[in-house]
């Protein structure tokens, strides 16, 4: 997946797993009734961040790394009628391996 979109530093554009709508015993579960997705995909990378020292220290997470996610970073965009979210590095908890 391609988007025409670079992030700038330590910004990263992930796009979150979609929860199921519906519980094991059949019942359909409204937006508000959901958690809040914390899986996702990274689907671009900033360049990093710069430290004290001025070096540019490189991101820990690459395109298409599977991770998860704080509960409420981030920010909402929509490119193409997808909906993805705008964190900064500091907000993924880990990699998923």
């Amino acid at each position: 997946m391609t988007v025409n979109f670079q992030p700038l530093h330590d910004n990263v554009l992930i796009e979150l797993f979609e929860e199921a709508q519906q519980t094991a015993g059949g019942i359909f579960l409204p937006d508000t009734a959901r958690e809040k997705p914390q899986q996702a995909t990274v689907i671009a990378v900033g360049a990093g961040k710069v430290d004290a020292n001025g070096t540019l220290q490189p991101l820990a997470v690459k395109v298409a790394d599977k991770v998860f996610i704080s509960k409420w970073g981030g920010n909402d965009v929509k490119f193409g009628g997808k909906d993805y979210k705008l964190v900064k590095e500091s907000d993924i908890l880990g990699i998923v391996l």
